[in-house]
């Protein structure tokens, strides 16, 4: 087999960026795919996925998935948000972290999620919901459901100690995600499960994950009304 000189994702990233500042592809050209960028700078196909998400970071590239990957028309300064594992957030904040699995069941997609995923309706999927708490107080609810073609092993995962997002971020970490933030008014179970009353505002986190082009979960994070997110420019 022959051996080839690695390319770095760095040169990769370099070089694409310098055909866009000069313009050899236009605002609003579609960039070759992955696979052909990979041919051409005969590297692996992880290392233009991590130079174009970089690119996709600071606002050259925008990336959709069946779609590809074109030059920002209009370039905007993008700010950087952090999502943080439950543990993390809990214990930053110099908190004691609890974790507690509620429910953990063996479904088949409903039309809704079949969509969301875009898996096979009555795709087999593991549905977890549990609880996250700071200091004996509900932190986050979350309800997760994952796509059990893609990441077969999570079928007799142990998830009553750590819980499932920890969990496929060492097992199956995904490569792509589309998340999106809703303020929400707490139903009768919402409240229960957070320790407040009906009606009351909350912030609810939902986030698809793929890897490589495979649905991995869909998960609704739903914090108590004291939640507040940041970002940073």
């Amino acid at each position: 087999m022959a051996s080839h000189k690695r390319i770095s994702f760095q040169v990769v990233r370099d070089e694409v960026k310098r055909r866009i500042e000069s313009r050899i592809w236009p605002q609003g050209s579609l960039l070759p795919t992955e696979t052909q960028l990979a041919e051409e700078f005969n590297c692996a196909r992880a290392t233009v996925n991590r130079a174009l998400r970089e690119l996709a970071d600071q606002g050259f590239v925008e990336r959709k998935r069946k779609s590809g990957t074109r030059v920002t028309k209009e370039p905007q300064r993008q700010a950087k948000l952090e999502i943080s594992l439950a543990r993390q957030a809990v214990e930053k904040q110099n908190s004691v972290y609890r974790y507690s699995l509620v429910e953990r069941n063996i479904v088949y997609s409903p039309g809704w999620l079949a969509s969301q995923l875009d898996v096979e309706p009555n795709a087999r999927i593991l549905q977890v919901v549990c609880m996250h708490y700071a200091d004996n107080r509900p932190f986050q609810l979350e309800e997760r459901w994952i796509n059990i073609e893609t990441v077969p092993e999570v079928e007799h995962a142990d998830l009553n100690v750590r819980g499932p997002n920890e969990w496929l971020l060492h097992a199956a970490p995904f490569t792509e995600a589309e998340i999106s933030f809703s303020a929400i008014s707490a139903d009768g179970r919402l409240a229960e499960f957070m320790g407040t009353t009906t009606g009351t505002s909350m912030i609810q986190l939902e986030r698809t994950t793929w890897k490589d082009g495979q649905p991995i979960t869909f998960a609704r994070m739903t914090h108590h009304p004291s939640y507040c997110i940041r970002s940073r420019y």
